[in-house]
């Protein structure tokens, strides 16, 4: 039976109930009926319910028309809202919260100097002082918080050609005292800091890093090239909490050329 046969049909229920009184029913005695007076059935709520019933099965047929495409289903809803909250939940969300948490940090205060021979000079005849970055390399030096300190203070020089330079500071409570030294290719430097600093894209040393999104680590200085060869580059960052620089020597960009790097790192109160 069509829906609209079904609607004829009650409509010709709902005209013969109509016509019908109490006294049409003996069943029904005066104590079940003292709150409604004797008289002819109200067709108001039958034809409530009898439309409530009918127009699902009405909705139904116009949905079967459209087709399914129109409606979507109970279960795509449900997997909606289950995407929402693992959103809402995600690692990704939770770095994202506690890098806007994470305190700005000012830029550093950065100096030149012409005195390139003197310093390579004194630094000759200081163990570690000289290092060579390979081509390709990038050597990153850890340089933690001390309490008896202030500020970190660097210096550094190159042989014939510039090396890209760049200051960042981790979070992370230290857990070492002492400065260490990383050297490592550019992709493994890159992977290492894709495990532990999320994403990182493939900059142009020359142009500069962009900074990166892990929440306990904060860009200071970009990678930028400095013309090392020609001066002294030289600066500080005042310390803002506790935590470790990274001075990250890069010269990843050179395909033929080793760089050899005369630097010193040590802190200031």
């Amino acid at each position: 039976m069509t829906a609209m046969e079904r609607l004829e049909a009650t409509s010709e229920l709902q005209s013969r109930l109509s016509a019908l009184s109490f006294s049409s029913f003996p069943g029904v005695t005066s104590k079940q009926c003292d709150s409604t007076p004797p008289g002819r059935l109200e067709s108001t709520n039958l034809s409530e319910s009898t439309q409530s019933s009918i127009q699902p099965t009405m909705d139904e047929a116009k949905q079967l028309s459209k087709g399914d495409e129109d409606a979507p289903t109970e279960g795509a809803l449900g997997e909606g809202c289950k995407e929402n909250i693992d959103a809402g939940s995600s690692p990704l969300a939770a770095e994202i919260k506690e890098a806007a948490q994470m305190p700005p940090l000012p830029p550093p205060t950065t100096w030149t100097s012409a005195a390139v021979k003197e310093l390579k000079a004194k630094l000759r005849s200081e163990k570690d002082s000289v290092v060579t970055v390979y081509r390709g390399d990038i050597m990153t030096v850890h340089v933690p918080t001390v309490p008896e300190a202030k500020k970190v203070c660097w210096e550094f020089a190159t042989d014939g050609y510039d090396i890209g330079f760049g200051i960042y500071f981790d979070w992370t409570p230290v857990t070492s005292r002492s400065i260490t030294v990383h050297i490592s290719e550019s992709s493994d430097d890159e992977e290492e800091e894709e495990e532990l600093e999320g994403p990182l894209s493939n900059d142009d040393v020359e142009k500069g890093s962009k900074s990166h999104t892990n929440s306990n680590l904060t860009e200071i200085l970009p990678v930028y090239r400095q013309d090392s060869h020609l001066s002294v580059q030289g600066g500080s960052h005042d310390f803002q909490g506790e935590g470790t620089y990274l001075l990250k020597f890069d010269n990843s960009y050179s395909l033929w050329r080793n760089k050899t790097l005369y630097y010193r790192v040590y802190y200031s109160a």
